[in-house]
């Protein structure tokens, strides 16, 4: 091999390790979405799994993101919020609807309007 040879087999090797060197996987996901938009699609039509069934697997998902250190997506307390409260379970729903205004303050407007409706005194107990 001539010198030529051994200066070209160097700078190919270089221009690959910089390469190898320099990919990356891309950007981490922002948020730890997983199944969560089919889990609220179905919801919404009645046609998925039992709400306790739901609240499960979404408690599973939040403790794996937290787990993982990953975000939860918008809506995920708010939905889970409806689903406890569904459940019976108005001081869980209040607490994910507080958590999900501090996570992201662009929901404030929805979210007061679910606690208000929670706090409004029902028609049943209070007939006018």
């Amino acid at each position: 091999m001539n010198n030529l040879s051994v200066v070209r087999a160097l700078a190919a090797g270089l221009c690959v390790t910089l390469l190898v060197a320099c990919a990356q996987r891309g950007p981490a996901p922002l948020y730890m979405w997983e199944s969560f938009p089919r889990q609220q699609y179905d919801f919404l039509l009645r046609a998925g799994a039992s709400p306790a069934d739901q609240i499960m697997a979404m408690e599973a998902h939040a403790e794996k993101a937290r787990a993982g250190g990953a975000k939860l997506p918008p809506g995920f307390r708010a939905h889970l919020g409806m689903l406890k409260g569904s459940a019976g379970d108005s001081n869980q729903a209040r607490e994910l609807w507080q958590a999900e205004k501090a996570a992201y303050p662009e929901s404030t407007p929805y979210m007061d309007r679910l606690l208000q409706r929670l706090d409004a005194p029902s028609k049943k107990e209070n007939p006018a």
